[in-house]
């Protein structure tokens, strides 16, 4: 009962959050006016954060002072600091918002974000490789790997929801996919009941975002909602053993696109950091296919491949399904490029 109770507050949370951000995006005039990479039409509210940081941090901090606290010990403080660190990234990215910062000083938060996780014990600390390579047990990290593996991920996976969040609804669905399957991970797998419930609330923040999220849209995530949730995705995704492979294969199509976006920017002479219509998810569009069936297919292969995560037991098999699946993506992406240039924002 107590997993349902959780998604369905953290969801009328996230919608009462939602409603804040509409009200204080047309008040203080934080909107997004039609141009540059998105499509829509008339002006639209940026404060989308304003969801997850009630809907998500809100039932989260109920769960930590309400709920039975985890019986491992170990578990406390990252909980605490995956909530500490979203509620933090949500906070600057709404400044971002309002003031529109500068590549530089959003690298340089992103970074203190990811400092924030490692002080909450927050840290890829281990790997475990599949058993030809395993060597009797799971590779242990020195400290020089561990931490600046760490403040990659973080920072990796707050750009990769970043720039996945170009159609409507995209971003935030696909992180409600993922944290779903982190909540069946810990429940199924691990028997790890109370981390399950902080990736429902996320998940069920998600949804009840996506509710006006989805096209067409009345409210976007803004840097503030796109910081938030990929600190959090990463934060649960550290958590608990085995699932960064989850997150990497629910985010496969994601984070193939960013890497791509990277190598392909910089041999073009270009910054990484320069926005256009490269993705996929932009090239797609401009070929003429509708937002809508675009999204939901983004739905249907990460909700496959997080199916596929929690079900298949070998590690190579998915370490196989993972790059298969970003070499598809080069494949569609470098033959959509040899069709149209992506313009600049």
């Amino acid at each position: 009962m107590l997993p349902l109770i959780t998604f369905v507050v953290a969801l009328g949370l996230s919608v009462a959050g939602t409603l804040l951000g509409l009200w204080a995006g047309r008040r203080f005039g934080i909107m997004q006016v039609p141009g540059g990479r998105r499509l829509h039409r008339r002006p639209v509210s940026r404060l989308g954060g304003l969801a997850l940081l009630v809907g998500f941090c809100g039932t989260g901090l109920g769960l930590y002072l309400l709920a039975p606290l985890p019986e491992d010990v170990n578990l406390r403080l990252p909980l605490l600091g995956a909530l500490a660190g979203t509620a933090f990234a949500t906070l600057w990215g709404l400044a971002d918002d309002w003031l529109e910062l500068s590549a530089g000083p959003q690298f340089l938060l992103q970074a203190v974000t990811a400092l924030i996780a490692i002080a909450a014990d927050l840290v890829i600390g281990e790997v475990t490789l599949p058993a030809a390579l395993n060597f009797g047990g799971p590779i242990d990290f020195g400290w020089y790997v561990s931490l600046p593996l760490t403040v990659f991920w973080v920072m990796g996976m707050m750009n990769t929801v970043n720039w996945l969040d170009g159609l409507d609804g995209l971003a935030v669905g696909v992180a409600a996919i993922a944290a779903a399957c982190f909540a069946a991970h810990s429940h199924y797998n691990l028997q790890q009941e109370e981390v399950a419930l902080f990736s429902l609330a996320l998940s069920g923040a998600c949804v009840g975002f996506l509710l006006f999220n989805f096209h067409p849209a009345r409210i976007f995530l803004g840097s503030a909602g796109a910081m938030g949730l990929g600190f959090a995705l990463a934060a649960l995704s550290i958590i608990a053993p085995a699932r960064v492979m989850t997150a990497l294969l629910v985010l496969a199509i994601p984070i193939a696109d960013v890497a791509f976006q990277i190598v392909d920017r910089w041999r073009r002479g270009q910054s990484p950091l320069r926005g256009d219509r490269g993705h996929i998810h932009f090239r797609l569009s401009d070929l003429g296919l509708p937002q809508r069936p675009i999204v939901l297919s983004y739905y249907a292969v990460c909700s496959v491949y997080g199916l596929a995560a929690l079900w298949i037991e070998s590690r190579w098999l998915k370490v196989g399904i993972f790059v298969g699946l970003v070499v598809v993506v080069f494949g569609v992406l470098t033959w959509l490029r040899s069709r149209q240039a992506a313009p600049a924002s």
